[in-house]
């Protein structure tokens, strides 16, 4: 059977095709009403643990009253728990070039020092130098020049600022993998796209896991625009990885 136009862009989005950007950014204005929802349903709640271990390598303690990043901030789970850390005293910038998706979390703001901006990961409206660390949290696969939001990360960070990534990855165990892949590829985009009803979001989804770098070529991309000190832990059998990177002081 032939594939749907929907599905044939998905795959072209998930490989980095010229529609990317705005695919991407149409798929998450239509799911944004059930992001949070699926998240945590379709993770079991473990996406919960993994972000609360990304935000843990900022090290805000070197700036707790400094201005940092959250970008392809989604609906502002990161920013939300960010705000919430012992001893922050600063002020969050939630990036996202998908309104929507900032719109359906401005619940979590509320009180809080976050301020949603709707940006482009590529081109962010922030001087050099400004930031005193950022995080992004499975979203820097969707952008359409992941060498690019490297570099634009880093041009906005303040010397000595830490930046942290958060990302699916693929589990070296095969016997892991094999059951991964089953669940990934079969059952969530059932799930997701009964739940969310979109077609192809949660088809997009795991293709684009499976075109993204892994951690080896992603350090040594964060190196090449500038990032010292790269690391990586895996995280749930390999599931996912955090990758942090120094901005030189």
């Amino acid at each position: 059977m032939a594939r749907t136009t929907d599905e044939s862009t998905a795959i072209r989005a998930a490989e980095g095709g010229s529609e990317k950007s705005e695919y991407v950014k149409q798929i998450f204005s239509d799911i944004a009403p059930r992001y949070d929802l699926l998240n945590h349903l379709l993770s079991l709640n473990i996406d919960r643990i993994w972000r609360r271990k990304a935000i843990a390598k900022l090290g805000i303690s070197r700036n707790p009253q400094g201005r940092y990043l959250d970008l392809c901030a989604g609906t502002l789970d990161v920013s939300a728990a960010l705000a919430a850390s012992q001893g922050f005293h600063g002020s969050i910038i939630a990036a996202d070039f998908a309104e929507p998706m900032l719109r359906a979390g401005m619940g979590k703001a509320r009180g809080r020092s976050i301020n949603p901006v709707t940006a482009d990961a590529l081109r962010l409206p922030i001087g050099s130098g400004r930031i005193a660390g950022a995080i992004v949290a499975f979203g820097i696969r969707n952008v359409s020049g992941l060498d690019a939001a490297l570099t634009e990360v880093h041009r906005v960070l303040e010397p000595g600022a830490k930046f942290v990534i958060l990302e699916f990855s693929t589990p070296p165990s095969k016997l892991i993998n094999a059951g991964y892949q089953l669940y990934f590829n079969r059952i969530l985009p059932a799930i997701g796209g009964l739940i969310s009803g979109h077609r192809t979001a949660y088809r997009y989804l795991p293709r684009s896991v499976a075109k993204f770098p892994a951690e080896p070529e992603l350090a040594a991309r964060m190196k090449n625009a500038g990032f010292m000190n790269v690391s990586w832990k895996s995280l749930s059998l390999g599931i996912a990885a955090i990758h942090v990177g120094e901005k030189a002081g």
